[in-house]
């Protein structure tokens, strides 16, 4: 079934591999910036901070990013944007060379990257209803997932191959190169499709942004199982990104010697454990209930709860936002 959609259909496949060059090198440049965080201050506080840009841009362009995907030619925006981030990253191991890189310089990389994908996201996502039949979506799907998750696997071991043998600064240098291969097979996508462009963006206004931001955030409030999806979700996100994330590294660099590479195997391991639930998942669940997935989010919660005390008892140190640590470039 999977094989003759991709035989019928060529544009799955570089959408596909597409996704899995982008994500891979997205993967490699979220565990750079983290590591050089951290060497770079040797701070929680600090290291926490990149983190949060990571984050930030989704929460404040996000719902922006998407209205504006909708109006434009959505290959032409994919294009571009990765273009703009090839120099972008490329800049950063410039600086580097030069000795110049600062613990700031990360921050606004950090932030301007993940901006940026605010706006590819959601077009990359929208192209796919497009380039495929509704009989094909369901299996088209299934790759998709099967794709994305199998790159949370591959990308840390990937950063461990890196770290053994380029500096940790070079993971940019290998994100640049996804992105590269990325502009080369969306640009072998085939849309003949009208639906690429709603309306000209020079006939929009960012009046119309804000109006169509409202409307969908009238048609949530009124919807109580989204709004507490959403609401649930964000706890998630919080926990996953500054509790386990950044939490996890810091452990692992003061508690061993090798705590990159531990970090990433970790998170490779991580990964194949999501595939193989999700794999599970169907056959004992034929439907999710919004009951189901709370029930997961608190254990999942309790989960990391239970770590974190257990860290107090053992009088290891955790990852806290309080006072800020003072913190000095390493030469």
């Amino acid at each position: 079934m999977y094989l003759e959609v991709m035989k019928n259909n060529s544009n799955v496949i570089y959408y596909l591999l597409g996704v899995a060059a982008s994500n891979l090198g997205n993967v490699i440049s979220g565990l750079a910036f983290m590591f050089l965080a951290h060497e770079i201050t040797a701070s929680s506080v600090y290291t926490t901070i990149v983190a949060i840009s990571q984050v930030a841009p989704y929460l404040i362009f996000g719902l922006i990013g998407g209205v504006i995907a909708d109006w434009v030619d959505k290959k032409k925006l994919l294009i571009c944007i990765d273009l703009i981030r090839i120099p972008v990253v490329l800049l950063l191991v410039f600086i580097h060379q030069l000795d110049l890189l600062s613990y700031w310089h990360l921050v606004i990389g950090s932030f301007l990257i993940h901006c940026f994908g605010c706006f590819f996201n959601p077009a990359h996502r929208a192209i796919l209803p497009i380039i495929t039949k509704e009989v094909e979506r369901m299996s088209v799907n299934s790759l998709l997932d099967t794709v994305t998750r199998g790159v949370t696997v591959l990308g840390p071991f990937v950063s461990i191959l890196l770290l053994n043998t380029v500096e940790v600064i070079h993971f940019f240098t290998f994100d640049a190169i996804t992105y590269v291969v990325s502009v080369i097979l969306i640009y072998r996508i085939q849309i003949a499709d009208k639906r690429l462009v709603n309306k000209s963006l020079s006939q929009r206004t960012m009046r119309d942004v804000f109006v169509s931001i409202k409307g969908f955030s009238i048609w949530v409030s009124k919807q109580t199982t989204i709004r507490t999806l959403f609401e649930v979700t964000v706890i998630m996100v919080f926990f996953n990104t500054w509790v386990w994330e950044v939490g996890l590294l810091l452990q692992l660099i003061e508690t061993t010697s090798s705590g990159e590479e531990w970090y990433s195997i970790l998170l490779g391991w991580y990964g194949a454990i999501v595939i193989v639930v999700n794999l599970l998942i169907p056959l004992f669940w034929k439907e999710l209930s919004m009951k189901m997935y709370l029930f997961g989010s608190w254990l999942t919660n309790k989960e990391i709860s239970d770590g974190v005390i257990k860290a107090i008892k053992n009088k290891n140190r955790i990852t806290t936002i309080g006072q800020l640590e003072p913190w000095e470039k390493r030469p």
